[in-house]
Parts: structure tokens; sequence; C-alpha cells
């Protein structure tokens, strides 16, 4: 099956990248060569998604190790523990980007004895790889999903959980773009998701894109639409899950997860294991990131308030675990009680 939207490749030494940050006005490409170049990517939401994140991040290690100008086997580990160490800095809640990390200084150094000409090579192919893996996760997750989907049904979204958000094929959105193609007929609504607008500009672009029905409302419209009978499900992304379940997505995720109980409708997390975080007991453990003041006093570009209004701008919430119907991963859904689920995921992982 092919992917609705590519969102990164590998190209003659570089790692191209959509510039989301141009989205959804202008098209650009970006083509990253240093490790420096990636990690701003990451830091300036040009790549995001933690998906994306953990994959551009892969890539960025592969730049690095080509980069490099150690001879010796443990002079280029040092060298790549110090790029490893960098990337890590670069946004603290995305759960995928330390799984990335890990998964490939361990998928390399395995063989640490090896010339470094080889462990250059390796590093790339460990990176392709990866972004291998992401697009059938996120194939599978589309899968798994996609019966939940039911004709005529109204569907919620949060933030950008697509294509872009991922290799191509994406989390939240992939129940939906498997649907489509099976013939389903239903429509979205799209919460514009402030202070960034991820919604308003990625998740409706990539369902133009696709030619799936779909209507952006403001984040506080959601309640309405929910008394009014119009949202049968709701399906967002995640960042981070804990070991019991509670989820950190993008900020507005939690008021939407108590609506919808309010409401009765199912609320569904959509991630692969790589968001899987068994390090953390529970929510409260989640490094939550905050940005810039001037994310929330500006609509892009445009001043909406003084220049030196006090402002708290958390990029994340936390749903707590009881307020989730279900987790889409690439391995079927997993339904309450989630604790012992989580706990063979757990130890599948580390096996």
């Amino acid at each position: 099956m092919k992917p609705p939207i590519r969102t990164l490749w590998w190209e003659k030494s570089a790692l191209c990248i959509i510039d989301q940050s141009a989205l959804p006005h202008r098209e650009k490409i970006l083509r990253l060569t240093t490790v420096e170049a990636v990690w701003r990517a990451i830091r300036e939401l040009k790549v995001r998604g933690a998906p994306a994140i953990g994959v551009a991040a892969g890539y960025g290690l592969a730049i690095a190790a080509r980069r490099s100008t150690a001879r010796s086997p443990e002079a280029f580990r040092a060298d790549m523990t110090k790029a490893i160490r960098f990337l890590a800095s670069c946004r603290p809640t995305a759960y995928n980007l330390f799984f990335a990390l890990r998964t490939m200084e361990e998928t390399v150094f395995k063989h640490a004895d090896r010339p470094v000409a080889r462990l250059k090579k390796d590093f790339l192919a460990a990176a392709a790889a990866f972004h291998r893996d992401d697009l059938e996760r996120g194939q599978k997750i589309g899968l798994a999903g996609a019966p939940l989907i039911k004709n005529n049904m109204g569907i919620l979204t949060h933030c950008n959980a697509g294509g872009l958000a991922t290799a191509g094929f994406g989390t939240a959105l992939a129940p939906l773009f498997v649907a489509q193609r099976n013939g389903r007929k239903f429509s979205v609504f799209v919460d514009e998701t402030r202070p960034i607008l991820q919604g308003a500009r990625l998740t409706a672009y990539e369902l133009e894109k696709t030619g799936i029905p779909h209507t952006l409302i403001c984040d506080n419209m959601a309640a309405s639409l929910m008394k009014q009978g119009k949202i049968g499900l709701v399906i967002v992304g995640a960042d981070r899950i804990a070991a019991n379940g509670d989820t950190a997505n993008k900020i507005g995720t939690y008021g939407v997860a108590v609506l919808a109980q309010h409401h009765r409708i199912p609320f569904y997390v959509a991630a692969p294991r790589s968001t899987f975080d068994f390090t953390m007991p529970d929510g409260d453990a989640i490094p939550i990131e905050e940005r810039h003041p001037d994310e929330v006093r500006r609509i892009r570009s445009v001043l909406v308030a003084s220049k030196t209004v006090p402002v708290f701008n958390p990029a994340f919430d936390v749903t707590p675990a009881s307020l989730i119907t279900g987790f889409i991963t690439e391995n079927g859904i997993i339904h309450p009680p989630f604790s012992e689920t989580l706990r063979r995921m757990e130890t599948k992982v580390k096996s």
C-alpha cells in the first residue's frame, strides 16, 4: 500500500523533509546535511510528530556518522555518543525520539569492533530500516483501526497524527486512509489545535490531498458538536504513553477525552510500540515541554496579544488511561484493563 504522504526521505547523502512550518501555503523541501540542521528542524517543528521525529533523528545519526573524522572504532563511538546526546536534547516529550536513538545505538554497536567505514554504513542501514519499520507500523495501525469507522460516521481529530507526523502512513489518520480505500463513507471534524494550528494547517491539508471529507472547527466547538450527536468517534495520536496507559499528546487532548467520556463517545489513541515508554510508571512522570510564549501571543506572524503578557505554553497534556477506550497499535487494538497487556508488551520489547 502506497503511503498517502512522503514526509521525509534519504537522497544523495542528505535527509530531505517537507518543511511543515511552511504548510499549507508552500510545499517546501529542505535538505539537511548536518546533525545540527536535523536538530534545528526538529526543534523548530519543521519536522514534527513523534514517529517522524524518531525517523529524522535516525537519519541525523547517519549524517553524524558520515561526517565523523574518527579513525578508530573507539573514537568513532565517542563521536556518535556525543551526537546521540545532542539529538536527544532537541525535544523532551516525544518518546519515539529516544526509542530511535537507543535502537540505532544498540543495533550498530553490537558490532563495535568493525572498521569505522563499515560502522558508518551500518548507521545509514539502521536508519533506513527504522524508516521502513515506521511505514509498516503505520500501515498496520491503519488496518487495525479501520473497522472502527462506520458509514456516515463523524470522527473528531486533534492536532496532526497523519502521514506528516510519521514516515508517511500516520497513526490517528491511518485508519481513515484505509477506511477510505475500503469504500467507507465518513466525515472528519478537524480541531484547529492552538497555538501552532497543526490541525488547521496540517491535518486539513492531508485530508484535502487524499479527498476525505472534512470540516475545520475551533477547538472550543467540539463539545457542542458532541452534544448534537455529530461525532461518533475520536481518534488521536500520542507522543509518549506510560506503563499504566496514561498518554501525553498535544495540549487540549485531555479536554477532548473528558468531553468524549461525558458524551459516551469512544476515545481511541493510535500509536506504535515505539511511543510506549515503560520506564514511566504513569503520566505524572512524563516530561512536558514548554515552548516560547510568542507561540501563544501570535497567530503565525500576527501579534494578537500584548508583547509583554505572561504566557503559559505547555506543548502537551496527559490524558489518564481511565478516559481511553483503547490503543490502536500495529499489533491490534488494546482494550482495558491495560495493565496486563502493556506488561506483556514491555516484556516483549525488552526481549
